[in-house]
């Protein structure tokens, strides 16, 4: 229990840290944006106006409701005071709606979509990945080649054909959003429908990106374990098959639980494309949309939300890894 102790420390700590930057990075890259969001708001808000010194007084106004009059030490400080608050902010194109608002209701949308998509392609790519290896025949020589040929597409290129064969030419799925827009959200069986029908598409598009990377991992080190000298002397001695095949591919699932883990980290990746593509609302469609609109509120609430996500996906991960691999215990003791 020593080792893990020490193993979940270090862990938590190099998080910690990545979050302390994390947060800076948030912050400050925004605002190295070239333009200025609030002489765009100017414009649209004295439109028609000839007189510069009202122009000017509503610039002002919108620069001090937003906070932006001041140095930008100060900005961030007072930024990260109301992190521990739960306040992220007001937008900037949709005022005065909070970010907070703004990204609870679409959060959500992208953890629904983007966390199942990644655990139904990894899972499905290593057993494809393990029966490739142990099996082999048309699994090793048919599938596997198919959907390494499908992984390679761009993420955007995949999107595309999708809805080139199911929208356009079969004319059986929607071309984009959540759900159909004549409805308005409800715990009502036509919206549930809806929402199930318009998720098809870019629930696909995230799982075929992810299989064959997986399977190819997977079946590599599959075989390697099969031709390890361990198997060959359990063998030798009689043991049965199908505890051999157990303790082979719980070996060679050890390094995958790391690619889990790094494909939780591609998370933003996926959203954008599979978002902007289908027009899902989730936060990849809304950073897209802030970043257009030069909403550096949203943009930094939308990219901390999905820093957060990531780091916490990624450390519960390497908690298990901890303690299905008794190794890590063993480096840690010594």
């Amino acid at each position: 229990m020593k080792g893990y102790k020490k193993y979940f420390r270090k862990r938590i700590v190099w998080y910690l840290i990545t979050l302390v930057i994390a947060v800076i990075l948030n912050f400050m890259l925004p605002r190295l944006m070239p333009g200025d969001p609030v002489a765009a708001i100017t414009a649209n808000s004295a439109a028609g106006l000839t007189d510069r010194t009202a122009a000017q007084q509503i610039y002002d106004e919108y620069a001090e409701a937003f906070g932006l009059d001041k140095p930008v030490y100060q900005q961030f400080f007072i930024w990260v005071g109301k992190l521990f608050t739960g306040d992220l902010g007001v937008s900037f194109i949709n005022y005065p709606r909070t970010v907070s608002d703004m990204i609870g209701s679409a959060v959500w949308w992208t953890i629904g979509l983007q966390l199942p998509a990644i655990l139904t392609g990894w899972i499905i790519g290593n057993l494809l990945g393990a029966l490739a290896a142990y099996k082999g025949k048309f699994i090793d020589k048919g599938l596997m080649p198919a959907s390494m040929f499908i992984s390679g597409f761009p993420a955007f290129g995949l999107a595309t054909i999708l809805i080139f064969i199911f929208v356009v030419k079969l004319k059986v799925a929607p071309a984009g959003g959540g759900y159909s827009f004549d409805l308005l959200p409800s715990f009502s069986w036509r919206f549930i429908s809806s929402v199930f029908v318009h998720y098809q598409l870019p629930f696909w598009s995230i799982v075929l990106t992810l299989i064959g990377g997986q399977a190819i991992g997977m079946r590599s080190m599959s075989i390697y374990e099969l031709n390890a000298d361990y198997v060959k002397y359990s063998r030798f001695l009689g043991v049965e098959d199908r505890k051999i095949v157990g303790y082979v591919f719980h070996n060679a699932m050890l390094p995958q639980v790391t690619g889990l883990a790094l494909s939780m980290g591609t998370m933003i990746g996926g959203a954008l494309v599979a978002e902007i593509v289908f027009s899902y609302p989730g936060l990849g469609y809304t950073l897209v949309r802030a970043i257009t609109g030069q909403d550096y509120p949203v943009i930094s609430g939308c990219t901390l939300i999905i820093t957060v996500m990531v780091l916490i996906a990624n450390l519960a991960l390497e908690i298990i890894y901890g303690f299905i691999d008794p190794r890590v215990k063993a480096a840690q003791v010594e």
